[in-house]
């Protein structure tokens, strides 16, 4: 106190800074991605065949002289050595290159048919498009229009001269060709021969081979001919509705010949 007066006294107390949590949660996250990553790794190496798995196998042994033995070890896994990558894009390049060849030879296929007057009928009945195994040209029947006398393999006149001229035009590329034959659901059997629509689809395919060759198509370009019966029908909702019996012809890609 001072001539009566209160003195204010000011104390001014140092901060004290709380212990820093500091990064023990960093490292524990860390430890748990690493953790959830080689989990994963396991999995994806585990869902491989034994050629991959002997190959990591054989990286954490000896990862030094691993690089040198196993250049081509991930090919075809979807996992590829650097090297490699350039090749993977050429392959897709040129597949992509081969469909586009095939989609306009596809294209210059209707527009011959719809050029023709004899197929008049039938040009709508023909559908092309790419597929797994490469371009389908797919021909399907009608109430307007049916490419087989019913109940047999024997070719009506419009649809055989169809097939010659697809032949001819096949007969210009060296691809190899898939011919397959399809029916309605419609019981087809004899109790004496036990010949059902397996039978017939088979027959029919084969009827389809053959009209082909007679165009030009070199018969060392058909590589399959199957019979489906009523295995793979395009009306699911009603098996027997005429679009389910057809007949396919497949170009198939280039770069799936092994040969």
């Amino acid at each position: 106190m001072k001539n009566g007066e209160n003195n204010i006294i000011i104390v001014k107390k140092g901060k004290k800074h709380e212990g820093h949590h500091g990064g023990a949660w960093k490292v524990a996250y860390a430890d748990f991605v690493t953790a959830m990553m080689a989990l994963f790794i396991v999995l994806w190496v585990l869902g491989q065949d034994q050629k991959i798995v002997q190959g990591v196998a054989g990286y954490f042994k000896d990862p030094v002289g691993f690089s040198t033995k196993s250049k081509f070890l991930f090919e075809g896994s979807g996992i590829m050595p650097s090297d490699s990558a350039n090749q993977v894009v050429k392959k897709i390049k040129d597949r992509q290159e081969e469909i586009n060849r095939l989609k306009e030879m596809g294209d210059q296929i209707l527009d011959e048919l719809s050029e023709n007057s004899e197929f008049a009928k039938l040009t709508n009945q023909v559908k092309v498009e790419i597929v797994k195994e490469g371009l389908r040209i797919e021909m399907t029947e009608s109430n307007d229009a049916v490419f087989f006398e019913i109940g047999t393999s024997e070719l009506k006149n419009e649809a055989r001269k169809l097939l010659e001229t697809l032949g001819n035009n096949l007969s210009t590329i060296p691809n190899k060709i898939i011919i397959e034959g399809h029916t309605d659901s419609r019981p087809y059997s004899n109790e004496k021969t036990n010949y059902s629509n397996f039978e017939l689809s088979c027959d029919r395919a084969n009827s389809a081979r053959r009209v082909l060759i007679s165009g030009g198509l070199n018969t060392t370009q058909i590589d399959e001919v199957r019979g489906y019966a009523d295995s793979r029908l395009l009306d699911k909702t009603d098996p027997y509705n005429l679009v389910n019996r057809r007949i396919s012809v497949t170009i198939k890609f280039a770069s799936d010949d092994p040969s």
